[in-house]
């Protein structure tokens, strides 16, 4: 297992020390006694920061070492997907970030302010409350009857365990299994096991045009891009605002996007579904200087075949005027509206049932059963 784990970038553990609702700190009180608690910390400066109370146990813990972790388990892998009989290959793949340091207290007003500013900004992004600032009388009060503590970041360790020095072999079995039982996490860990080992080669459902990659799970911090292609299509324009468009992608079942070889976001969509019984398919957009080169087809062959959508057995679309390529994918029209400023036609493709499947056929995992 230790050959597996390597050190992140410095970059990849700021980025997952900044996202983690919640940290673990340790450390000792001065008789020796351990302390281990959960904080909301926030980076500013370069320190993590959290706040409590002025008086209690982590008050003693000001001057003396100590450290803060987070970790995600992203997928379990069990022994018998890559050795038939012997239990010690059952592993799990994780994320984690560990940072030392010395803890001290914030005293200056101006601080301390910035710091409970950043907090309520990452755990109430949407606002609804006067900004924290120094110069506020109405915080004056409340920030100073509130304690801060700081850790700098200057000791921070990252370690992925994402199949690293494992074989090509080993990752491309592991990656097809995951994508194969589609568990919630599953597409999460396929991507960061595929980030992490970028000479293995994909699998095929996830391998676009020449040049081209498909990536089954987006992180938030991607939409800036996703953005860009999708603000100005007709279906969003004058009609839904960036805030909005984030926000359904984040709540959506999957997001998957295309990449060039640069890395940038040539092509998206998403869905939404229940797993089983009805998902519906919307804002699938490709850059202009990437169409009618198949990123739109292999793109919407992944996101049917995904874990989320590919049980599904009536999945919906809307369109102005694309029927003829969602029909070349086994959609079928169902209705046309007539609206202000155009025609929608709602689409919609229709799969058989488990029991209604000729001679026990199983569903392809890689075309998602486009019947």
């Amino acid at each position: 297992m230790r050959r597996e784990m390597l050190r992140s970038s410095r970059e990849d553990a700021l980025r997952l020390l900044a996202s983690a609702p919640y940290v673990h700190l340790a450390s000792t009180t001065p008789e020796g006694a351990p302390v281990l608690r959960a904080v909301h910390g926030v980076i500013v400066d370069d320190a993590l920061c959290f706040h409590g109370s002025p008086v209690g146990e982590k008050t003693t813990l000001v001057g003396r070492e100590a450290v803060v972790a987070y970790e995600e388990l992203l997928a379990d892998i069990p022994s018998y997907w890559t050795d038939a009989t012997m239990a010690c290959p059952a592993t799990s793949l994780f994320v984690s970030v560990q940072a030392h340091g010395t803890l001290r207290v914030l005293h200056e007003p101006e601080r301390k302010a910035r710091a409970l500013q950043a907090l309520m900004e990452k755990f109430q992004p949407e606002g609804g409350h006067a900004p924290i600032t120094h110069g506020d009388d109405r915080y004056r009060k409340p920030v100073a009857g509130v304690a801060v503590w700081a850790l700098a970041l200057d000791a921070l360790d990252g370690k992925w365990k994402l199949g690293q020095n494992r074989t090509s072999a080993y990752i491309e079995t592991v990656v097809a299994r995951l994508w194969e039982r589609g568990q919630r996490g599953d597409a999460r860990a396929i991507e960061l096991v595929l980030r992490a080992n970028p000479a293995v080669d994909r699998p095929a459902v996830l391998r676009g045009p020449e040049g081209i990659t498909l990536h089954p799970y987006a992180d938030p911090s991607e939409l800036d891009e996703t953005l860009a292609l999708l603000r100005d299509e007709y279906w969003n324009k004058d009609r839904f605002d960036d805030a909005s468009i984030r926000t359904a992608h984040h709540r959506s079942s999957a997001w998957m996007l295309a990449r060039d070889v640069s890395g940038a976001v040539v092509g998206t969509a998403r869905a939404v579904s229940d797993g089983e019984k009805y998902a519906y398919i919307g804002d699938v957009a490709v850059r202009a200087d990437h169409r009618a080169r198949g990123v739109g087809a292999a793109l919407m062959k992944a996101l049917l075949a995904h874990p989320s959508l590919r049980r599904a057995r009536r999945v919906e679309l809307a369109t102005r005027d694309a029927m003829s390529f969602y029909e070349r994918l086994g959609f079928r029209v169902v209705s046309a509206e007539s609206l202000p400023t155009m025609v929608r036609t709602t689409m919609a493709l229709l799969r058989p049932a488990p029991s209604e499947r000729r001679g026990g056929e199983q569903v392809d995992h890689g075309t998602a059963c486009l019947t």
